[in-house]
């Protein structure tokens, strides 16, 4: 039964052993072997492999992927003219070489990510104080990105380089910091509504003038069409005198006679009029009379 037991345990201790010396390295990584804190290896295909076991040799694993770096922090820089500004960039970088990396860098991605961005931002900061803020948002945007770029490069790629490839550096967004884009809102704003109360006074002195000139036409057209209504009328009124005067002449009795009837009916044609008159002694009624004398009756033929 011991002896089983034995066995069991030595089976498992060299089945421990084993995995501690086996370690498969992905695709998208590098492996580096330690020997007592030395690097041993570099592996960069992927695959199973051997090592010694711990402590004699470790294995640590770095991204070979391309990597983005975006800006941490929103701190203003100055451009030519002074202007505080703020930039958001992104750079694509990867690590080319494990050894160089680990010895001038670090044992991670997080570390050469901290160093690359001190780097990019000195360079921005640099080719910023150079260029005016119309240069950045337009004329020499590309050439500024690409100044950083190659200064980026030289660095990582001095006198001790880095082991990584900076493949592209891109600024995403330009601005003024808050205080200054407020303030240019405000001229912005101040100016809109200059340009809008502009627009309603010319507007408003253009709707006077249609106006003025539109009742200007309507008392035209009014006195026009008065002027000849009038000339209508009284074209009317003479023909009609003269044919009255006509008709009145050939029968001076009945002329008479129809005058006082339409007197009758302007004076007492009408609800509720009251004369108080002498109809014997007042000539308006005469020619109720009859025949008498003063009598308007119409001739008889």
């Amino acid at each position: 039964m011991n002896r089983i037991g034995f066995m069991v345990t030595s089976a498992l201790v060299a089945l421990a052993l084993l995995s501690s010396m086996l370690f498969v390295v992905d695709q998208r990584q590098f492996g580096v072997v330690f020997a007592l804190g030395q690097i041993k290896e570099v592996i960069t295909q992927p695959g199973l492999n051997f090592k010694l076991p711990p402590p004699f040799q470790n294995v640590s694993y770095i991204d070979k992927r391309l990597l983005t770096l975006d800006s941490p922090d929103t701190e203003p820089m100055l451009t030519l003219e002074k202007q505080r500004v703020v930039i958001d960039w992104f750079v694509r970088w990867r690590i080319i070489d494990p050894s160089q990396y680990i010895r001038n860098v670090g044992l991670d991605e997080a570390a050469g990510a901290n160093q690359l961005n001190r780097v990019v931002r000195n360079a921005f900061q640099e080719e910023i104080n150079r260029r005016t803020v119309r240069e950045l948002l337009a004329g020499k945007r590309e050439q500024l990105m690409t100044d950083v770029k190659r200064e980026v490069l030289e660095v990582v790629k001095g006198a001790k380089p880095w082991g990584v490839d900076v493949i592209d550096v891109r600024i995403t967004r330009v601005d003024y910091v808050e205080a200054i884009t407020e303030s240019v809102y405000r001229r912005m704003e101040a100016e809109r509504k200059r340009v809008a109360n502009e627009l309603r006074s010319t507007g408003g002195a253009e709707g006077e003038k249609i106006r003025a000139d539109a009742d200007r036409q309507r008392e035209v057209t009014v006195a026009n069409a008065y002027r000849d209504a009038q000339k209508v009328k009284g074209d009317g009124d003479a023909q009609a005198a003269a044919i009255y005067g006509d008709a009145f002449g050939r029968d001076p009795q009945f002329a008479q006679f129809y005058r006082s009837l339409e007197a009758y009916r302007a004076s007492i044609g009408r609800k509720g009029d009251v004369l108080v008159l002498d109809p014997n002694s007042s000539d308006f009624f005469k020619a109720f009379r009859g025949g008498g004398s003063g009598a308007a009756a119409p001739a008889k033929k």
